[in-house]
C-alpha cells in the first residue's frame, strides 16, 4: 500500500463528508419521499442509470487505455460513488426534480454500503491483479461509510421531521460550512505534500487524467438524460436524471480511496473530476433548458 498512514487528512475528509451528508438529510423532506413512492419509475431508471450504467461506462472508457492500473481502479472508486450534495444543488437551482435527486441521494447512501466495496474489490482484481497488495474489507469499509454517511444523513433526517424550524435556522450555516470545507479539504489534497496526507498529483498526471475524466462526465449526462426519454419520464426528471448519474461524491471517493485504501494514486481521479464537474453540469443545464425553451433559472415547460 501506499505510505499514507492515518494522518489529520483522513479525519478531516471524514468529517467533511459526515458534515455534507448531515446537510443532505437535513433537505430532506418525507413527503417529498411519499410522493416519489406514488410515481416511483423515475426513481427506478435514475437508480438504474446511477447503479448499473455508469460504472459500465466508467469500466469501456478506461479499460483499454495506458494508464496506471492505480488510476484505473481510482475511476471506478469514483464511479462507485454517485450523487452527492452538488447534484442536489445543481438540481434546485435548474428546478429541476428535486424529490427525484433527493431520493436518489438517500437510497445511494444505503446501497453504496454494499456496491462500493463489491465494485472496487472487482477494478482491483481486474486491473492490479490477485495479488494486489490493495484489498477492501467489507465490514471496515461498511462500517466507515455506515458511521460518515448514513448516520449523520440519518440525523439531520430526524432533526427534520422532527423540529422544522431548527432544521430551517440551521440549514443555511450548515451549507456554508459544507462549501467553505469542501473547497478546503480538495485544496489541501491538491496542493499539500504527500507527507502530510497530500494526494501529490503533478500537472502532467491532471493532464493525463482529464480528457477520460470528461468523457466519463459527458456520457454520464447522456446517459441519465437517455435512460429518462426512453422510459418517457419527461424531461424535468430526465434533465435530474443525466445531473445525478454524471455529478459524483468525489468526497466519498477520496474517504474510500485515500482513508481506506491509503493509496495517493487511486485519489487523483476524484481530484480531477471535482475541479470541472460542477462547471459542465451547469452547461448542461444550459443546453437542456434553451431546448425546452423555458427560462435558464425557471421551472420546465
Amino acid at each position: 500500500m501506499s505510505g499514507m498512514s492515518l494522518t489529520y487528512m483522513d479525519f478531516l475528509v471524514s468529517g467533511v463528508l459526515a458534515t455534507i451528508m448531515f446537510g443532505v438529510g437535513l433537505s430532506i423532506n418525507l413527503n417529498d419521499l411519499r410522493n416519489i413512492l406514488h410515481s416511483p419509475k423515475p426513481f427506478w431508471l435514475g437508480l438504474f442509470a446511477q447503479m448499473i450504467l455508469l460504472p459500465v461506462i466508467a469500466f469501456a472508457v478506461i479499460y483499454f487505455t495506458n494508464m496506471p492500473p492505480a488510476l484505473k481502479v481510482g475511476f471506478i472508486i469514483l464511479a462507485a460513488c454517485p450523487g452527492g450534495t452538488t447534484s442536489g444543488f445543481v438540481t434546485v437551482l435548474y428546478r429541476g426534480n428535486v424529490a427525484l435527486s433527493v431520493t436518489l441521494t438517500t437510497i445511494n447512501s444505503i446501497l453504496t454500503l454494499f456496491t462500493i466495496p463489491l465494485l472496487v474489490n472487482l477494478a482491483l482484481t481486474v486491473f492490479l491483479g490477485r495479488h494486489s497488495p490493495f484489498r477492501l474489507p467489507f465490514l471496515e469499509t461498511f462500517l466507515q461509510i455506515l458511521f460518515v454517511t448514513l448516520l449523520p444523513a440519518a440525523a439531520g433526517v430526524f432533526i427534520r421531521y422532527r423540529y422544522d424550524r431548527l432544521a430551517d435556522r440551521i440549514q443555511k450555516p450548515v451549507k456554508t460550512a459544507m462549501i467553505i470545507l469542501f473547497a478546503g479539504v480538495y485544496s489541501l489534497i491538491a496542493f499539500a505534500d504527500e507527507s502530510k496526507g497530500g494526494s501529490g498529483i503533478r500537472l502532467d498526471e491532471a493532464i493525463e487524467i482529464f480528457p477520460y475524466a470528461l468523457l466519463i462526465n459527458l456520457l454520464g449526462f447522456v446517459a441519465g438524460l437517455v435512460t429518462g426519454i426512453i422510459g418517457k419520464t419527461g424531461l424535468r426528471s430526465s434533465f435530474t436524471m443525466g445531473i445525478e448519474v454524471a455529478l459524483q461524491n468525489t468526497t466519498l471517493a477520496l474517504l474510500v480511496a485515500g482513508t481506506i485504501l491509503q493509496s495517493n494514486e487511486m485519489v487523483k481521479p476524484a481530484l480531477v473530476y471535482a475541479l470541472f464537474s460542477f462547471w459542465t453540469a451547469l452547461l448542461y443545464g444550459i443546453v437542456v433548458k434553451k431546448y425546452n425553451k423555458a427560462k435558464l433559472f425557471g421551472e420546465f415547460r
